[in-house]
């Protein structure tokens, strides 16, 4: 992948130098051929000019060209120089041809037209089997006489021709060698700037399971890289902070898991070692139901949260009345607030359903409320409130037990149990699960949760974002 990322970075760096020579190289020959074109024309406008002025200058009217004198082998190498010069009568006759023209110039009878009519016509013609630029020049400027003649001033192009393929050589090698050596340069650029980006690969790599305190330190110093390294090693922390939250649990589910199957066997094995009365047999099976009943409880609080952590929660399109959820839990409880002579009370004042699952809301309530009886003493009080507050419903309990002990927060991790710091003869037969479940939905569902202590008790609240629509509870 690292080769495949450098070969592309390599391609598009010398793909877009090779566009920009290539620009530079056409834009370039084509400015040149327009200078040399210019030039040419203006050297041919200038003889054209001249001889037509020596062609008319004759005070008898005769026509004749100033041409120098040049022997044959001086003519044909300075052949390209030569400009040769015809005149025509507006019918097209011949009247006159300089020394270096042979035979006659090819006719453009309708340059030939035009030019009579006091225009300059310009013409790319074919004169002894090679190109020649020709120019049709009135000759009526120059007296009544000449009137109805033209000159043709013909320049030969082979040698403008040589030089621009020359030109045109150049430029395509000059593109190659700067192509090859952009691609050479940039792969060489690419490899640089991959090479960190594979240490820190290889680095990542070498981190496993039994490794996760390592952090990522190649490049940690680059600008460039900085941040990637930094967001690396966060995500590190956070795994490990995960993997070793997993094995913590997975410890503290064997330990509760372990505990009634060792009672429940230990009875069971007891039982059976020699015949029992039929009351005897009766207390182990109550016995070991208690503990079936515990092993229950447990498996069902492992499975909401493996649901929970596997993101089982989802929204609903079917709003949650959390006031009336709120009744039946209490009306499910009120039977174990009166053995204990605790006031439960519910006060729901809230004008927003909750965003949430009926299913997942339940476990909330019932959790914080069979905490809370749990450690509140005899002729105490707990009282649940449902608030809607900004676009959150709030659900709060409240006891008047002794207080949280120790820090708040761990209150919610899995498998802990406030016994010791609540009444000294609170039921702690729970599995420690049901707190953790109530953060776990309430984050999971875009809320949150927060517990305060004072010498009056202690409160759990939880927030709950609100559908948009709302309903009326």
């Amino acid at each position: 992948m690292t080769r495949s990322f450098r070969f592309h970075l390599a391609a598009r760096f010398t793909a877009a130098m090779a566009v920009a020579v290539a620009v530079i190289a056409i834009t370039s020959f084509l400015a040149f051929r327009a200078f040399l074109d210019r030039e040419l024309n203006v050297s041919i406008l200038e003889v054209a000019s001249i001889q037509g002025a020596a062609v008319t200058d004759s005070p008898s009217g005769g026509m004749h060209f100033h041409e120098w004198e040049l022997s044959p082998g001086e003519a044909e190498s300075v052949r390209d120089l030569i400009r040769y010069a015809q005149i025509w009568s507006e019918s097209g006759e011949s009247l006159l041809r300089s020394r270096f023209v042979t035979e006659d110039l090819p006719l453009d009878r309708e340059a030939l037209a035009e030019a009579g009519r006091s225009a300059l016509v310009w013409r790319e013609q074919t004169f002894a089997g090679a190109p020649i630029r020709s120019l049709f020049y009135p000759l009526s400027g120059f007296g009544a006489a000449h009137a109805s003649h033209v000159i043709q001033v013909a320049a030969p192009l082979s040698g403008r021709n040589d030089l621009m393929r020359r030109v045109a050589f150049f430029f395509a090698l000059l593109s190659v060698v700067v192509t090859s050596a952009s691609f050479g340069g940039s792969w060489w650029l690419a490899g640089r700037a991959v090479r960190p980006i594979h240490e820190v690969i290889d680095q990542a790599e070498g981190i496993g399971s039994g490794s996760l305190d390592r952090r990522i330190s190649a490049y940690a110093d680059t600008q460039e890289l900085h941040r990637l390294v930094a967001v690396l090693n966060t995500m590190l922390d956070r795994i490990e902070h995960s993997f070793h939250a997993q094995q913590r649990f997975a410890a503290d589910a064997s330990h509760e898991l372990r505990s009634p199957l060792t009672a429940l066997r230990g009875e069971i094995e007891l039982a059976v070692r020699r015949e029992r009365s039929p009351e005897e047999y009766r207390r182990v099976l109550e016995s070991s139901l208690e503990e079936i009943v515990r092993l229950s409880r447990i498996t069902e609080d492992l499975l909401m949260l493996a649901r929970l952590d596997a993101g089982g929660l989802r929204g609903t399109s079917t709003p949650a009345d959390v006031g009336r959820v709120a009744d039946q839990v209490v009306d499910r409880l009120r039977g174990r607030a009166e053995a204990k002579q605790i006031d439960l009370k519910v006060h729901a004042e809230v004008s927003k359903a909750a965003a949430i699952d009926p299913g997942f809301l339940w476990p909330i309530v019932w959790n914080l409320t069979d905490n809370a009886l749990k450690f509140t003493p005899v002729g105490g009080s707990v009282r649940i409130e449902v608030l809607t507050v900004d676009q959150n419903l709030e659900i709060s309990v409240s006891d008047t037990g002794p207080g949280l002990g120790g820090d708040p927060a761990r209150l919610f991790d899995r498998f802990v149990k406030s016994d010791a710091a609540r009444t000294p003869g609170a039921d702690t037969s729970g599995t420690g699960l049901g707190l953790a479940i109530v953060k776990s939905i309430a984050e999971g569902c875009g809320g949150g949760v927060d517990a305060s202590s004072s010498s009056g008790g202690a409160c759990i609240r939880v927030l709950i974002p609100t559908d948009r629509g709302g309903v009326a509870a």
